[in-house]
């Protein structure tokens, strides 16, 4: 199933996408919205895999939403203007669909969007041998490295993450989802245990009640009510003593 936002400054031309999109058995519509603003907010905080965006649009263009978008989702430019189709190519466009828009090529756009996605699907997993990630940072050109073992938790904030690694020298800003982060972590060594908070579970010293302590922290870290069915499973087998 693909996840799909609709962004139009027009609520007839998101009504008609709505309508074409619920034809198509693989896609989902996660979003439908006159505002992009609030799409961009939501694809930094949700896992969206395509975008059908307008191009003249008040406030942020289709051309500088996807630029804002940065490769996080496809994009199927739907527009009146066929000026803009050439640049619209510089972002990775699927397909550019010109108003009014024919249900047959919306659905061959579609097909070609399925295929890319998952075509780039598997490039999304960390591969086995990775054992470190790179982080942009708000300066162009500036990457900084962690290895994965050098983390202790992530804290959610807003748009990005911070990442706290074992030096504690500084707080590591990505303009991340807490999702996308989880999903670029080895499985097994992290855990989410609150909707703010990932864990290294080989960092943690001390569960007291509902918080946890990890390795040079003297802070604990909640554990959500609704992650602690994850976390339990995973202490059971290591539990010894008591009654």
């Amino acid at each position: 199933m693909i996840n799909c936002v609709i962004v139009d400054d027009e609520p007839s031309a998101v009504d008609i996408l709505q309508i074409y999109a619920e034809k198509v058995p693989f896609l989902h519509i996660s979003l439908a919205t006159n505002n992009p603003i609030e799409a961009l907010t939501f694809i930094q905080k949700n896992e969206v895999d395509l975008v059908f965006l307008d191009i003249n649009m008040p406030d942020i263009s289709g051309l500088e939403f996807a630029k804002l978008l940065d490769g996080k989702a496809k994009i199927i430019f739907t527009t009146a203007y066929s000026e803009f189709a050439l640049e619209s190519y510089k972002y990775d466009a699927v397909d550019y669909l010109l108003k009014p828009i024919p249900f047959q090529q919306f659905f061959a756009a579609c097909q070609k969007a399925e295929i890319n996605i998952n075509k780039s699907a598997p490039k999304a997993e960390v591969e086995k041998n990775e054992n470190f990630i790179f982080v942009k940072h708000d300066h162009k050109g500036k990457l900084t490295k962690i290895n994965f073992s050098d983390i202790l938790y992530i804290e959610g904030m807003k748009n990005f993450v911070s990442i706290v690694t074992v030096n504690n020298k500084e707080k590591i800003l990505s303009l991340i989802s807490m999702k996308e982060m989880l999903n670029r972590l080895p499985k097994g060594d992290f855990l989410r245990i609150h909707k703010s908070f990932i864990i290294s579970l080989s960092k943690i010293t001390l569960i007291d009640g509902n918080e946890i302590f990890l390795n040079n922290t003297s802070i604990g870290i909640p554990i959500g009510d609704t992650y602690i069915n994850d976390l339990q499973p995973i202490l059971n087998p290591t539990i010894i003593g008591g009654k």
